[in-house]
């Protein structure tokens, strides 16, 4: 949402730290129209708040490529998104486990149902009940947590997760933006120039986002 102030380094601030990708001048005084910004007024802005220190830039020869500053952002690392998918998969692993064992509880009692007196079936199935309850219990407790976690940490956690794989799918677009810029001309060979600068790709370290974003949209199966 662009801030009320009409200050021009407001509202530029205010869009660079929304998109948090490479953008020029004319990127900005394009999107910024509805604010009867002029170019060079815009143009002003951006050297203002960059000589502030407030955004971040690059020159490609004649050009200017600006971008928010990245250290106002915060990112899961490698080990933070490894842990949050191991604990995932205890948790899917002690799910089926109650759900096996609700299964074997439901089956008996349709076994007892069917051989017993009706006194005898009603005390069985009253006990049997309870035990479902029990283990229904105990199984909503752990679709909040791996180790029995409160519903509102384990919210938190995917909340945190959420927000860190888009803070991590906006950095992947802002990279490849600037690479595809920086490379577009370049008479260098793309991969001789990716090793001689020393860059590394999610998948050259063995990092993949789509595994962590499988991850986060993870399903669950409901009791029924």
């Amino acid at each position: 949402m662009a801030p009320k102030s009409e200050n021009p380094e407001a509202i530029v601030l205010n869009y660079l730290n929304e998109q948090n990708r490479p953008l020029n001048s004319q990127n900005v005084a394009d999107s910024l129209q509805k604010f009867n910004l002029k170019k060079a007024a815009i143009q002003k802005a951006l050297d203002a708040l960059a000589d502030n220190g407030k955004i971040s830039f690059k020159e490609y020869g004649k050009q200017k490529v600006y971008l928010a500053r990245q250290d106002q952002f915060d990112i899961p690392n490698s080990e933070e998104l490894t842990r949050m998918k191991q604990e995932n998969e205890k948790l899917q692993e002690q799910l089926g486990e109650q759900k096996r064992a609700i299964s074997e509880v439901e089956g008996e009692i349709k076994t007892l149902q069917a051989n017993l007196t009706l006194e005898q079936m009603r005390d069985k199935e009253a006990k049997l009940r309870k035990e479902v309850a029990e283990m229904e219990d105990r199984l909503e407790k752990l679709r909040g947590g791996v180790t029995l976690v409160k519903p509102e940490d384990r919210k938190a956690v995917e909340q945190m997760v959420s927000e860190k794989i888009s803070q991590w799918r906006k950095r992947r677009r802002m990279s490849k933006d600037l690479w595809d810029a920086i490379t577009e001309n370049s008479p260098k060979d793309v991969k001789e120039f990716k090793e001689e600068l020393g860059i590394e790709y999610d998948e050259d370290v063995g990092v993949s986002l789509q595994s962590f974003s499988d991850l986060r949209s993870n399903k669950r199966p409901r009791l029924r």
